[in-house]
Protein backbone atom coordinates (compact mmCIF):
# COMPACT_ATOMS: atom_id res chain seq x y z
CA UNK A 1 0.00 0.00 0.00
CA UNK A 2 1.14 3.57 -1.17
CA UNK A 3 2.20 5.94 1.82
CA UNK A 4 -0.30 8.41 2.47
CA UNK A 5 0.99 11.65 2.18
CA UNK A 6 -0.44 14.13 4.66
CA UNK A 7 -0.25 16.40 8.09
CA UNK A 8 -2.36 15.41 10.49
CA UNK A 9 -2.34 17.82 13.52
CA UNK A 10 -4.17 16.62 16.92
CA UNK A 11 -4.33 18.83 19.88
CA UNK A 12 -1.40 20.75 19.31
CA UNK A 13 -0.13 23.56 21.91
CA UNK A 14 3.18 25.12 22.86
CA UNK A 15 3.59 27.58 25.85
CA UNK A 16 6.77 29.57 26.10
CA UNK A 17 8.16 30.74 29.37
CA UNK A 18 8.94 34.00 29.43
CA UNK A 19 11.88 35.87 30.79
CA UNK A 20 11.25 39.40 32.69
CA UNK A 21 12.05 41.52 29.63
CA UNK A 22 9.72 39.63 27.46
CA UNK A 23 7.14 40.03 29.89
CA UNK A 24 7.61 43.94 30.00
CA UNK A 25 7.34 43.96 26.02
CA UNK A 26 4.47 41.84 26.04
CA UNK A 27 2.69 43.78 28.86
CA UNK A 28 1.99 41.03 31.30
CA UNK A 29 2.74 39.30 34.72
CA UNK A 30 2.39 36.33 33.11
CA UNK A 31 5.68 34.19 32.79
CA UNK A 32 3.72 32.04 30.62
CA UNK A 33 2.63 32.87 26.84
CA UNK A 34 0.51 30.07 24.72
CA UNK A 35 1.45 29.92 21.05
CA UNK A 36 -0.51 27.57 19.99
CA UNK A 37 -3.38 26.33 22.06
CA UNK A 38 -5.07 22.76 21.21
CA UNK A 39 -4.90 23.77 17.32
CA UNK A 40 -5.75 20.44 15.11
CA UNK A 41 -5.99 19.80 11.42
CA UNK A 42 -4.96 17.49 8.55
CA UNK A 43 -3.53 19.33 5.17
CA UNK A 44 -3.68 16.37 2.44
CA UNK A 45 -1.48 15.20 -0.47
CA UNK A 46 -2.49 17.38 -3.59
CA UNK A 47 -3.48 20.09 -2.16
CA UNK A 48 -2.35 24.06 -1.10
CA UNK A 49 -3.43 24.47 2.84
CA UNK A 50 -2.81 27.96 4.12
CA UNK A 51 -2.75 28.85 7.76
CA UNK A 52 -3.99 33.12 7.76
CA UNK A 53 -3.94 34.78 10.47
CA UNK A 54 -2.04 37.93 12.28
CA UNK A 55 1.10 38.40 13.34
CA UNK A 56 1.45 36.46 16.26
CA UNK A 57 -1.72 34.13 15.50
CA UNK A 58 0.87 30.91 16.20
CA UNK A 59 1.30 30.14 12.03
CA UNK A 60 4.93 30.12 12.42
CA UNK A 61 4.78 28.05 16.00
CA UNK A 62 2.89 25.54 13.73
CA UNK A 63 5.00 25.37 11.19
CA UNK A 64 8.20 24.95 13.47
CA UNK A 65 6.38 22.01 15.03
CA UNK A 66 5.49 20.04 12.25
CA UNK A 67 9.07 20.51 10.48
CA UNK A 68 10.89 19.30 14.06
CA UNK A 69 12.35 22.90 14.86
CA UNK A 70 10.78 23.08 18.44
CA UNK A 71 9.26 20.75 20.16
CA UNK A 72 5.33 20.77 20.76
CA UNK A 73 4.66 20.92 24.49
CA UNK A 74 1.12 18.89 24.41
CA UNK A 75 -0.44 17.45 21.42
CA UNK A 76 0.95 15.22 18.30
CA UNK A 77 2.14 15.98 14.79
CA UNK A 78 1.88 13.29 12.64
CA UNK A 79 3.38 13.73 8.85
CA UNK A 80 3.23 10.90 6.63
CA UNK A 81 2.53 8.67 9.81
CA UNK A 82 5.22 9.84 11.29
CA UNK A 83 5.37 11.78 14.84
CA UNK A 84 7.69 14.61 15.24
CA UNK A 85 9.06 13.80 18.04
CA UNK A 86 9.42 10.39 18.17
CA UNK A 87 11.01 9.78 15.01
CA UNK A 88 11.82 13.40 13.70
CA UNK A 89 14.79 12.11 10.91
CA UNK A 90 11.99 10.22 8.88
CA UNK A 91 9.81 13.86 9.43
CA UNK A 92 12.77 15.85 7.78
CA UNK A 93 13.48 13.07 5.03
CA UNK A 94 10.38 14.10 3.12
CA UNK A 95 9.80 17.88 4.10
CA UNK A 96 11.00 20.99 2.51
CA UNK A 97 11.15 24.20 4.95
CA UNK A 98 11.66 27.55 3.93
CA UNK A 99 11.43 30.21 6.35
CA UNK A 100 12.61 33.92 6.31
CA UNK A 101 14.70 32.75 9.56
CA UNK A 102 16.34 30.33 7.96
CA UNK A 103 19.05 32.53 5.91
CA UNK A 104 22.11 30.88 3.18
CA UNK A 105 25.38 31.93 4.46
CA UNK A 106 26.13 34.99 2.56
CA UNK A 107 29.76 34.05 1.70
CA UNK A 108 28.96 31.21 -0.29
CA UNK A 109 27.35 30.62 -4.12
CA UNK A 110 24.34 29.46 -4.51
CA UNK A 111 25.85 27.05 -6.62
CA UNK A 112 27.83 25.56 -3.99
CA UNK A 113 25.35 26.14 -1.15
CA UNK A 114 22.79 23.89 -4.14
CA UNK A 115 25.53 21.21 -3.91
CA UNK A 116 26.63 21.01 0.17
CA UNK A 117 22.80 20.56 1.25
CA UNK A 118 22.01 18.16 -1.90
CA UNK A 119 25.48 16.37 -0.57
CA UNK A 120 23.99 16.73 2.98
CA UNK A 121 20.84 15.40 2.41
CA UNK A 122 22.64 12.16 0.42
CA UNK A 123 21.74 12.46 -3.19
CA UNK A 124 23.75 11.29 -5.61
CA UNK A 125 25.81 14.13 -7.81
CA UNK A 126 23.50 13.24 -11.08
CA UNK A 127 20.27 13.49 -8.81
CA UNK A 128 21.97 16.88 -7.50
CA UNK A 129 22.79 17.90 -11.04
CA UNK A 130 19.28 17.10 -12.48
CA UNK A 131 17.63 19.25 -9.36
CA UNK A 132 19.46 22.12 -10.15
CA UNK A 133 19.03 22.32 -13.83
CA UNK A 134 15.86 22.12 -13.43
CA UNK A 135 14.93 24.28 -10.69
CA UNK A 136 17.86 27.09 -11.48
CA UNK A 137 16.08 26.84 -14.98
CA UNK A 138 12.50 27.29 -13.39
CA UNK A 139 13.73 30.58 -11.23
CA UNK A 140 16.15 31.97 -13.83
CA UNK A 141 19.23 31.84 -11.21
CA UNK A 142 21.74 30.17 -13.53
CA UNK A 143 23.64 33.76 -14.77
CA UNK A 144 23.47 34.57 -10.63
CA UNK A 145 24.45 30.72 -9.80
CA UNK A 146 28.65 31.51 -8.70
CA UNK A 147 27.79 34.81 -7.08
CA UNK A 148 27.60 35.05 -3.50
CA UNK A 149 24.88 35.11 -1.75
CA UNK A 150 24.95 38.61 -0.12
CA UNK A 151 25.72 39.85 -3.82
CA UNK A 152 21.86 39.01 -4.62
CA UNK A 153 18.60 41.06 -4.48
CA UNK A 154 16.48 40.13 -2.06
CA UNK A 155 13.85 38.25 -4.89
CA UNK A 156 17.32 36.39 -5.61
CA UNK A 157 17.77 35.32 -2.32
CA UNK A 158 14.62 34.15 -2.11
CA UNK A 159 14.30 31.89 -5.01
CA UNK A 160 17.93 30.29 -4.31
CA UNK A 161 16.26 29.43 -1.17
CA UNK A 162 13.44 28.24 -2.28
CA UNK A 163 15.77 26.16 -4.50
CA UNK A 164 17.87 24.56 -2.16
CA UNK A 165 15.12 23.86 0.47
CA UNK A 166 13.53 21.69 -2.64
CA UNK A 167 17.08 20.55 -3.80
CA UNK A 168 15.66 16.59 -2.49
CA UNK A 169 11.81 16.77 -4.37
CA UNK A 170 10.25 16.70 -0.75
CA UNK A 171 6.62 15.07 -0.71
CA UNK A 172 5.83 18.35 1.45
CA UNK A 173 6.75 21.36 1.41
CA UNK A 174 6.27 24.02 4.20
CA UNK A 175 6.80 27.84 3.73
CA UNK A 176 6.36 30.39 6.24
CA UNK A 177 5.26 33.67 4.46
CA UNK A 178 6.81 33.03 1.31
CA UNK A 179 6.33 36.06 -0.73
CA UNK A 180 6.92 38.07 2.77
CA UNK A 181 9.09 41.30 1.24
CA UNK A 182 9.58 40.38 -2.37
CA UNK A 183 8.26 42.60 -5.24
CA UNK A 184 5.00 41.49 -7.53
CA UNK A 185 7.14 39.89 -10.28
CA UNK A 186 8.47 37.39 -7.50
CA UNK A 187 6.06 37.05 -5.93
CA UNK A 188 4.21 35.56 -8.66
CA UNK A 189 6.89 33.47 -9.51
CA UNK A 190 6.83 32.02 -6.52
CA UNK A 191 2.99 31.32 -6.02
CA UNK A 192 3.02 29.52 -9.68
CA UNK A 193 5.74 27.52 -8.23
CA UNK A 194 3.41 26.25 -5.39
CA UNK A 195 0.87 25.56 -7.97
CA UNK A 196 3.04 23.82 -9.93
CA UNK A 197 4.23 21.59 -6.80
CA UNK A 198 0.35 21.01 -5.77
CA UNK A 199 -0.57 20.18 -9.47
CA UNK A 200 2.65 17.74 -8.95
CA UNK A 201 1.17 16.07 -6.63
CA UNK A 202 2.83 17.34 -3.65
CA UNK A 203 1.33 18.50 -0.12
CA UNK A 204 1.73 22.29 0.14
CA UNK A 205 0.93 24.23 3.33
CA UNK A 206 1.79 28.04 3.75
CA UNK A 207 1.44 30.43 6.62
CA UNK A 208 0.38 34.17 5.59
CA UNK A 209 -1.45 36.89 6.64
CA UNK A 210 -1.92 38.41 2.71
CA UNK A 211 -5.56 38.00 2.49
CA UNK A 212 -5.45 37.88 -1.71
CA UNK A 213 -2.82 35.38 -1.75
CA UNK A 214 -4.30 33.19 0.55
CA UNK A 215 -8.06 33.62 -1.71
CA UNK A 216 -5.87 32.88 -4.99
CA UNK A 217 -3.70 30.44 -3.58
CA UNK A 218 -4.91 28.19 -0.97
CA UNK A 219 -7.44 24.92 -1.56
CA UNK A 220 -8.46 25.22 1.90
CA UNK A 221 -7.84 27.58 4.67
CA UNK A 222 -7.53 27.29 8.40
CA UNK A 223 -7.70 30.65 10.32
CA UNK A 224 -5.99 31.10 13.37
CA UNK A 225 -6.33 33.74 15.95
CA UNK A 226 -4.35 33.54 19.53
CA UNK A 227 -3.54 30.61 18.60
CA UNK A 228 -6.37 28.55 18.20
CA UNK A 229 -8.10 27.56 14.64
CA UNK A 230 -11.12 29.66 14.64
CA UNK A 231 -12.06 28.03 10.95
CA UNK A 232 -11.38 26.13 8.20
CA UNK A 233 -12.92 25.32 4.78
CA UNK A 234 -12.37 26.63 1.04
CA UNK A 235 -12.92 29.90 -0.05
CA UNK A 236 -16.53 29.15 -1.28
CA UNK A 237 -17.29 27.83 2.61
CA UNK A 238 -15.76 30.07 4.34
CA UNK A 239 -17.57 33.04 2.21
CA UNK A 240 -21.19 31.08 2.74
CA UNK A 241 -20.27 30.54 6.60
CA UNK A 242 -20.36 34.10 7.06
CA UNK A 243 -21.97 35.73 4.10
CA UNK A 244 -18.78 37.83 3.42
CA UNK A 245 -17.91 39.01 0.08
CA UNK A 246 -14.29 38.50 0.17
CA UNK A 247 -11.78 36.52 2.50
CA UNK A 248 -11.26 39.34 4.42
CA UNK A 249 -14.48 40.18 5.41
CA UNK A 250 -14.89 36.57 6.21
CA UNK A 251 -11.83 37.03 8.31
CA UNK A 252 -13.06 39.74 10.17
CA UNK A 253 -16.21 37.66 10.66
CA UNK A 254 -14.41 35.27 12.43
CA UNK A 255 -11.79 37.78 14.36
CA UNK A 256 -14.47 39.46 15.77
CA UNK A 257 -16.47 36.44 17.41
CA UNK A 258 -12.80 35.29 18.45
CA UNK A 259 -12.68 38.21 20.34
CA UNK A 260 -16.06 38.59 21.55
CA UNK A 261 -17.18 41.00 19.93
CA UNK A 262 -19.48 39.77 17.27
Amino acid sequence: MDQVVEINIQGLSKVYKLNKKQMQESHTKNPKKTAVDDLSLTARQGEIYGLLGPNGAGKTTTLRCIATIIKPTAGQVYVNGHEVQKEPEEVRKCIGFLTSDIKLDPQFSVDYMFDFFGELRGLPRQKIKERKKELFDYFQIGDFAHKKIKELSTGMKQKAAIAVSLVHDPEIIIFDEPTNGLDIITARSVTDYLRKLRDDGKLVIVSTHIMSEAEKLCDRIGIIIDGKKTAEGTLKELLEATGAGDLEDAFFEYYKAAKGEA
